[in-house]
């Protein structure tokens, strides 16, 4: 059994008799009856997307999936390219079937990625934890009141927004969280 609690980005499990894969998550409203976790759904077998508000103390039942080590190879127009690392296979994943994972990464990315398959087809990617992406545009920095967390927004290489610490400038390489899209530290 699955809780609502462990459902992450990439997560395939059952709701009703629909298997759907977690594309995006939305967010986490609380309220006097507790707390709606909100995600954006993927139907596995219709491929048709919704949003999906769940109770924290839900349970689901959880979907087996094979899981493959692969690497991005390359980007045709929507469509990403996987290989797989020991039989050298390609598999195609659309940027809808992606989700958010398609903002976080580069075709020309040399990292590892868990594909997902369900029934033997791809369904979801589960990206490394710490990513590093190269900061293209920001503003500079203003000083003044910093006695708190102070941030701005960033643009990464891979077109993806970000906010992170004011010290960071146009150029700078930096880890970031891809669980939840944070800034984690400057890239060594």
């Amino acid at each position: 059994m699955l809780m609502t609690g462990d459902i992450r980005g990439g997560t395939v499990f059952k709701v009703g008799n629909d298997v759907v894969v977690v594309q995006r998550m939305l967010g986490i409203k609380g309220g006097r009856n507790g707390q709606v976790k909100r995600l954006r759904v993927r139907n596995i077998i219709t491929g048709s997307t919704s949003e999906l508000g769940l109770d924290m103390g839900e349970k689901f039942e959880d979907v087996s999936i094979d899981y493959h080590t692969m690497k991005p190879s390359y980007m045709d127009g929507e469509t990403w390219v996987f290989m797989d690392q020991e039989s050298f296979e390609q598999y195609e994943l659309t940027r809808e079937d992606l989700g958010e994972a398609a903002d976080y990464m580069l075709p020309e990315d040399d990292i590892e990625v868990e594909v997902g398959f369900y029934e033997g087809k791809p369904v979801s990617v589960t990206l490394p934890i710490n990513i590093v992406r190269t900061i293209t545009y920001c503003e500079p920095g203003i000083k003044g009141d910093t006695s708190g967390k102070s941030t701005k927004p960033a643009k990464l290489d891979s077109g993806f927004e970000v906010q992170v610490p004011l010290f960071c400038d146009i150029g700078t390489k930096i880890v970031f969280d891809t669980r939840d899209g944070s800034f984690v530290e400057r890239a060594k």
